[in-house]
């Protein structure tokens, strides 16, 4: 683990903070997946509204923060994280029409990336103010929460090779980043150094830890293609007794 210019602040795994978090994002992100069984199919529109607007609220939040503290820099601040460009992603998402290529990208980069920024959390220019955690937590949560809300509930599919799309368009945004960090001297997407927090998928010292992040991308892509058909089989209660109701014809 290398030292660190900037304040880091790692939630320890399992500690009564990291367990605090992890229920306040899990709930977070189970509140509008459980709503929506209850809504009708505009109303479902208006909650993923209400997702997006929430996130560009916390993309200037963070970022008003930064420039007000003197602490932005593009070494660190550029949303070019993986999570920082689900979260770009998630902001548009509800409100364009073209949405079905960019919805196929941010489902596994928003919940594999979410999912573990949520269990390993690693916060760059750490405040230690209650605001800093509501707005890495929230973050975080939504960029899960929003493709699985339109998975479920919008209709949005995901293509039988989704899974290995992302795969190559990982590759090709890894490609792009590397040059970036080099020439800033910043580290996003972790393609040039490893993180500093505990994290299960990385092993060993760069490059090697990249050359298995290509299988565990594959295999995660993978599961979460697998798990999410079978998640998208019942549908809502209210959908159910639409169903039932006999047709106007």
């Amino acid at each position: 683990m290398q030292d660190s210019p900037i304040p880091i602040y790692v939630v320890e795994f399992m500690s009564q903070e990291w367990i605090t978090w992890s229920l306040f994002s899990l709930a977070f992100i189970s509140t509008p997946l459980i709503l929506a069984r209850f809504l009708n199919k505009s109303q479902k529109r208006m909650v993923s509204y209400i997702m997006g607007v929430l996130l560009i609220i916390d993309f200037f939040a963070e970022n008003i923060g930064y420039i007000s503290s003197g602490t932005w820099d593009l070494e660190y601040n550029l949303p070019i994280q993986l999570c920082g460009i689900s979260s770009l992603i998630c902001c548009v998402l509800p409100f364009i029409k073209k949405k079905e290529k960019l919805f196929e990208f941010v489902y596994y980069t928003g919940i594999i990336g979410g999912v573990m920024a949520i269990l390993t959390p690693q916060m760059n220019y750490f405040d230690g103010t209650i605001r800093y955690f509501l707005n890495y937590y929230v973050s975080h949560s939504l960029i899960i929460a929003l493709p699985i809300f339109m998975f479920l509930h919008l209709d949005m599919k995901l293509p039988r090779l989704s899974w290995f799309k992302l795969w190559i368009n990982l590759n090709i945004l890894m490609a792009i980043i590397m040059p970036i960090n080099f020439l800033l001297g910043s580290n996003y997407m972790y393609v040039n150094a490893p993180p500093q927090v505990d994290n299960p998928l990385v092993i060993g010292e760069w490059p090697y830890y990249i050359l298995l992040w290509e299988v565990f991308i594959i295999i995660i892509a993978y599961m979460t293609y697998s798990i999410s058909c079978l998640l998208y089989t019942s549908p809502s209660p209210r959908d159910a007794t639409l169903s039932r109701m006999p047709s106007s014809a």
